[in-house]
């Protein structure tokens, strides 16, 4: 079963909300595929890829309701100690309730990238 990545507390205003995760001291996956100072073996690539697709996995079947996690790219996937991965930033996740669906008509993610 995936890691949850605790979150410590969190804050929610009108116009602001956040959640404080426990720190992830390796970074984002980023720093890894963009940078010539850090790199990531074979094994380490696939223990990062179960990962990610495992917590998806918990998201899309192991909770009371679907969640889509709509905003998957590397630095969204945080690194802890053990190079454990997890999948943070689920600012524009979507509930699914019930058996309600909805036709999606916008584009979502970050400004300037949509992972393939």
């Amino acid at each position: 079963a995936p890691k949850p990545c605790y979150v410590i507390t969190s804050c929610s205003k009108e116009d602001f909300k956040a959640l404080v995760l426990q720190y992830m001291p390796l970074g984002s996956l980023e720093v890894y595929l963009h940078s010539g100072a850090r790199h990531l073996n074979l094994f380490q690539r696939l223990d990062i890829m179960i990962d990610v697709a495992c917590a998806l996995e918990y998201l899309h079947h192991g909770y009371s309701e679907v969640i889509l996690y709509c905003d998957l790219k590397p630095c969204n996937v945080l690194l802890d100690e053990s190079m454990t991965a997890y999948v943070g930033d689920s600012g524009i996740a979507k509930f699914i309730v019930g058996d309600k669906s909805s036709t999606l008509t916008t584009t979502l993610g970050t400004m300037g990238y949509i992972a393939p």
